[in-house]
């Protein structure tokens, strides 16, 4: 389960850095005889005026959160606390032993789901941060194609 979630957050974060090297890779052309120098100055005109209106630098971009993995053991640390407390109730009952055997076999189980919870969290946060990535450049590169166009260029 681990390998898998660890697979589609590396796809998702992979997918994330595609798309932004793809998406900057635009290429503009005069269309009204526009020199080489003032086709420079336009597009870093452009490009800060595209980094206010959306709020988003690629340059700055961060490339999608690895996630964090896990010390582990959450298994063990259910079990162990399951035992304890096993122990103490079954010695209530008269037979600690029965008890801590079963405190640990619901403490595993416990554990495992806070790990699979800890993994959908993860999850869910890399997919969170790459949704706000993509909508970042996309709202960017809707400026700087606008502003590009209204100075004269065309997209190639």
């Amino acid at each position: 389960m681990r390998r898998i979630v660890l697979a589609l957050i590396t796809v998702f974060a992979l997918t994330a850095i595609a798309s932004t090297t793809e998406a900057q890779s635009f290429t503009f052309a005069p269309s009204k005889g526009q020199t080489a120098e003032l086709q420079t100055k336009d597009t870093g005109e452009c490009q800060a005026i595209a980094v206010q209106q959306s709020g988003y630098d690629p340059a700055k971009a961060q490339a999608a959160a690895q996630p964090q993995q896990a010390a582990g053991g959450e298994r063990v640390r259910g079990a162990a606390k399951g035992a304890a407390v096993g122990a103490a109730a079954g010695a209530i009952g008269g037979d600690a032993s029965k008890g801590a055997a079963a405190g640990a076999a619901a403490g595993t189980v416990g554990g495992g789901m806070k790990k699979r919870q800890d993994a959908r969290e993860q999850t869910a946060q890399a997919q969170q941060q790459q949704t706000a990535a993509a909508q970042g450049q996309g709202a960017h590169d809707k400026a700087m194609i606008s502003c590009m166009q209204g100075r004269g260029y065309l997209l190639k």
